[in-house]
């Protein structure tokens, strides 16, 4: 993976575990991955890997089990899809809709199935 010198590494992998989770891996109910493991397929630092886990824990999408280690909350993906859609109104939507605009685009020039 290539990260990106603009935002921390572990919010950049935060990000990526949530996209994951998004798409349903692992399902909710399940565990995440450990530190160790995260930290190997991504060649990270544990203590980065953790922070990242940590800022997953912190919106409400993992839950720390004792012994057991971190699994998917119910209701996590909903929570998660409410999250990234709300953001994607407030920062993403306005920029794209501008360029749209300046482009001369139209909404039934875009193909939505792509």
């Amino acid at each position: 993976m290539h990260w990106d010198d603009r935002q921390p590494i572990y919010r950049q992998l935060a990000d990526q575990l949530a996209g994951r989770l998004l798409d349903g891996e692992p399902r909710e109910g399940e565990a995440m991955p450990s530190v160790r493991v995260l930290a190997s397929s991504y060649l990270l630092n544990p203590l980065t890997v953790g922070r990242a886990l940590q800022a997953l824990s912190d919106d409400g999408l993992l839950e720390n089990r004792r012994g057991l280690g971190l699994y998917v909350r119910t209701g996590a993906r909903e929570h998660l899809r409410m999250l990234e859609r709300q953001r994607f109104l407030e920062q993403e939507w306005p920029q794209l809709r501008l360029r749209l605009r300046r482009l001369g685009l139209r909404p039934e020039e875009l193909d939505w199935e792509a």
